[in-house]
């Protein structure tokens, strides 16, 4: 998996600045990231604290997790249903 260069903390204080009344191209310059990139975090981190920031990070990954084992029911409920089918 790709390691971000942000943390979380990081992304909330470059918005911050952001908020307090620093320019995007002025912010994205200091930082060395693009434009859209504040853009985006800003409509994905827009108004939080950081352990709001944390919590949503673990949902997103108990999410994922959740969706992957959902997955693996419905390949297992397939491959049973077929074999009472007789298909197999």
């Amino acid at each position: 998996m790709k390691r971000k260069r942000y943390s979380e903390e990081k992304i909330i204080s470059i918005l911050k600045e952001h908020e307090a009344g620093a320019s995007v191209p002025d912010i994205s310059r200091r930082h060395g990231i693009a434009e859209n990139t504040i853009y985006r975090w800003k409509s994905k981190f827009g108004g939080m604290e950081v352990s709001e920031a944390k919590r949503l990070r673990e949902l997103e990954q108990e999410n994922a997790k959740l969706k992957r084992l959902l997955g693996e029911a419905e390949l297992d409920k397939a491959a049973l249903k077929e074999i009472v089918e007789g298909k197999w």
